[in-house]
């Protein structure tokens, strides 16, 4: 199962947070900041793949891409492979960049409900439900479409609109 899935910049800002299974706000810092300095600290060129039992507790590992200036990051217990925890990674960057047409760090900061819509769209309750970029993609475009339907819809007929407008 999936535990979280966090954004950090390489400011130690994060700039997205979910937790799949229950952790104290007032932790959230601390977790940050405890990932942060373990990615900080590690020379290129090493392992994406990273125990955190002594972040996270016993079984937990971690997978992590560093992008420009955002490192994306994946938590996980034992049930899950590290291989398709790094292909999820890429799938959520690809959808970003389609969606945002070469993502930066703004994208994020400005158009989080989007960012949130298309993990959603991805991961439910810590499961996998969707790794097809483009099938991401349509029902991202899709909520898009029925929120914007749903703006412009108004509630009282435009008879009685038009009545009280005089």
């Amino acid at each position: 199962m999936i535990q979280a899935v966090m954004v950090i910049s390489t400011q130690a800002k994060p700039r997205l947070l979910k937790f799949y299974n229950f952790q104290p706000p007032e932790k959230h810092q601390d977790l940050v900041r405890s990932v942060f300095q373990l990615l900080s600290a590690r020379p290129d060129g090493v392992s994406n793949f990273v125990k955190v039992d002594s972040i996270f507790g016993p079984g937990t590992k971690m997978v992590y891409k560093h992008l420009a200036t955002l490192y994306f990051v994946f938590v996980f217990d034992s049930s899950e492979n590290e291989l398709a925890m790094l292909d999820l990674i890429q799938v959520f960057v690809e959808t970003l960049d389609r969606c945002f047409k070469n993502v930066c760090e703004l994208d994020i900061v400005f158009n989080f409900n989007k960012l949130h819509s298309i993990l959603d769209e991805m991961i439910l309750g810590g499961q996998v439900i969707e790794t097809s970029s483009e099938q991401i993609m349509k029902s991202v475009e899709e909520i898009a479409r029925l929120e914007k339907q749903s703006s412009t819809t108004s509630l009282i007929p435009k008879s009685i609109s038009e009545r009280f407008s005089r």
